[in-house]
């Protein structure tokens, strides 16, 4: 049974491994709805990983608690995001013409989710740098993540438009219309993600606060950015 656990893990790997390095015959793949369950399945149980271990280090900036806590709550972060966003890219394209099925969409957006997570991953040793050389530069840690975010997250989201408008190629009618509300959506999954972060929150943890789960809901992402650049400039 231990060996048929491990052989499957390394099935997973080798789903996201094939992703990485043949993502347009990956993606043909998908339009013709090859093996969509086993993909959903494989990038899920990777991403999921690669999410977890990178939530770990974030978090273990601030407590051992923080570093579990990060662990569960950024693959939640990233799969609840996809799951609140989906059903309206779904039906919106379903009504504008488009005759890919459920899964056919659902498995390009869980393409996306794991080029972020490896990504992420493929940032850890960078990450882990600057936690060990500069253990008390909380707002830089803090800032230094949320470019490695925005930089991970643009690169998904450039997949996840690829994949779609390889999707958008099985109905001609009305492919502009779906294009546009591809982009549409896109802005709509950015303020989504960073909303949903918001009320995640903490993921690394103030230094000088104690373990919290979750935290009370105020102010606003954008205005903790701010803060924290002012911070760092030295005008607070």
């Amino acid at each position: 049974m231990l060996q048929q656990k491990k052989t499957n893990n390394i099935q997973h790997f080798t789903v996201l491994l094939s992703l990485l390095r043949d993502r347009q015959n990956f993606l043909e793949e998908i339009k013709q709805s090859i093996r969509l369950q086993s993909k959903a399945t494989s990038l899920f149980v990777s991403s999921s990983l690669f999410f977890a271990i990178y939530g770990a280090i974030i978090g273990s900036s601030h407590s051992f608690a923080q570093a579990l806590s990060g662990a569960i709550k950024l693959p939640a972060f990233y799969l609840l995001t996809l799951i609140i966003c989906f059903p309206t890219l779904f039906f919106f394209n379903v009504l504008f013409g488009s005759r890919s099925s459920v899964q056919q969409h659902f498995v390009v957006l869980m393409t996306a989710i794991s080029v972020i997570s490896v990504l992420l991953f493929s940032f850890a040793p960078v990450t882990l740098f600057f936690l060990i050389t500069a253990p008390k530069a909380y707002q830089f840690f803090k800032l230094l993540n949320v470019a490695i975010f925005g930089i991970t997250g643009f690169f998904g989201v450039k997949f996840l438009y690829e994949g779609m408008q390889l999707l958008s190629e099985l109905d001609e009618v009305g492919k502009k219309t779906r294009t546009t509300i591809l982009r549409s959506w896109l802005l709509l999954y950015g303020f989504i993600g960073m909303q949903l972060g918001w009320f995640l929150r903490p993921f690394f943890g103030s230094p000088d606060t104690k373990f919290e789960m979750f935290r009370a809901v105020q102010g606003n992402f954008y205005l903790d950015i701010v803060s924290a650049v002012s911070e760092i400039l030295g005008y607070r």
